[in-house]
């Protein structure tokens, strides 16, 4: 029986809900992928417009992870940017990262013409400063993105952000023309139909329980297997014991979302005139955007370690109404949280193991653009062109401090004290 999708706003309003076959038999394919999230997908439909035969394997339904629970926002460029890169890897990585900053975005809108994938894509993406400190932080943000090529940017002033978003927090905010905002399950289920388009076969509720290495790789699950002559681990943050030491070097985290009944026209044009998705710069960060039909998408707040908050709705609603005060009779039809990947230094981990086994995970809150980047990356490299991937495996991997026991609580301190200088605007 194929199991089911976490209760959120995005399952409801699916476009499509059929079950796709479990694995059953043995089977064979140039590329198997493991997970069914926008890693993987990205990785098989880039491999299929290749001509690469490619099978992917899902433990549970297409986008069951973050892939289809995320706030749906197209935000450019890494968890940490190109200066924080070159400052620790220096100019010749941070200028190669750099051009590849903006591609994810880029990839989407490609794909989602090409494929016609219905999944509400609009234009438009806010960076809301809460103090002058982080306005001036988004000053540095627009001359450094410039400088790596991105020039769709403009700076807003307290005045001109209150035409955009319809509230007293902020003293300004950078403007991102070529950001926006999608219905990520949609997105995720419209790039699965476009791989089955070209050939590709996709199973559903097939945990992998065993990979095994040689010139053709051997991947199991319960009732079948794949040979392949590569294999793409893409579980990011549901890999959940299939590979510990690729597992050793993240954490899982989770976030948090609300999303409202619909909203009268008049009141959304109220909260956001432009429709344009918005996030702050604080380190525990809000981010939240209007749906297709309407409704307040509202996030924000991080569970390190992957707990479920007891009440989601008792931990975000206080945050909307903090933006939104008008919003304080409206209801709330929506509750749930899903799961991140995070590194410890806030990069994507992509790697291989041995010569035929790739994967890209811990996109730590970049995963929208980056998991579509990974895909582009892998697929050429597993097709002979490995430069960019090779350039973002150079990247070190470590692991958390204080190992398995202490990892969640010396990164819950150091969220404390970065969230404390958010509240200070030191």
């Amino acid at each position: 029986m194929t199991a089911i999708y976490p209760s959120s706003y995005y399952a409801a309003s699916a476009n499509q809900q059929q079950d796709r076959p479990s694995l059953s038999s043995s089977i064979s394919a140039d590329v198997c992928v493991i997970g069914a999230g926008y890693t993987g997908l990205s990785t098989a439909l880039h491999l299929a417009e290749r001509g690469f035969s490619v099978v992917v394997l899902e433990a549970s339904r297409i986008g069951f992870g973050a892939s289809g629970r995320n706030g749906g926002q197209i935000v450019h460029s890494y968890s940490r940017d190109m200066d924080f890169i070159e400052r620790h890897y220096g100019q010749k990585t941070a200028n190669a990262m750099g051009k590849m900053a903006f591609e994810g975005g880029r990839i989407i809108r490609r794909l989602v013409d090409q494929y016609h994938i219905q999944c509400d894509l609009k234009d438009g993406g806010i960076f809301a400063a809460c103090n002058q400190k982080q306005l001036h932080e988004l000053e540095a943000k627009k001359a450094l993105w410039e400088q790596h090529g991105h020039q769709q940017l403009d700076m807003l002033d307290a005045h001109q952000v209150r035409e955009y978003v319809g509230t007293e927090r902020y003293e300004g905010a950078l403007l991102d023309h070529s950001g926006g905002h999608i219905h990520p399950l949609n997105l995720a289920l419209g790039e699965a139909t476009a791989i089955e388009s070209l050939g590709g076969q996709i199973f559903e509720d097939s945990p992998v329980v065993d990979i095994q290495q040689g010139p053709k790789a051997v991947v199991k699950t319960a009732n079948g297997q794949v040979t392949a002559n590569f294999v793409m681990v893409a579980g990011n943050a549901y890999l959940t014991g299939l590979l510990p030491k690729l597992q050793q070097k993240a954490m899982p985290c989770g976030t948090q979302v609300i999303t409202t009944a619909p909203l009268s026209p008049e009141l959304q044009h109220q909260l956001l005139p432009k429709d344009h998705c918005v996030e702050d710069c604080n380190y525990l960060l809000d981010y939240f955007r209007l749906s297709g039909d309407g409704r307040l998408i509202y996030g924000g707040g991080v569970t390190y370690g992957a707990r479920e908050p007891d009440k989601v709705e008792a931990l975000i609603r206080p945050k909307m109404l903090k933006t939104f005060p008008m919003l304080k009779d409206v209801k709330i039809d929506y509750a749930w949280t899903g799961n991140f990947l995070l590194t410890l230094m806030r990069l994507p981990q992509f790697g291989r193991i041995g010569d035929n086994i790739y994967y890209a995970q811990g996109y730590s809150g970049h995963g929208v653009t980056s998991t579509h980047l990974a895909g582009e990356l892998i697929a050429s490299a597993i097709q002979g062109q490995a430069e960019r991937f090779d350039v973002m495996a150079s990247l070190p991997q470590y692991p958390f401090p204080g190992g398995r026991l202490m990892r969640i609580p010396y990164t819950a301190m150091g969220a404390f004290y970065y969230d404390m200088r958010d509240k200070l605007g030191i």
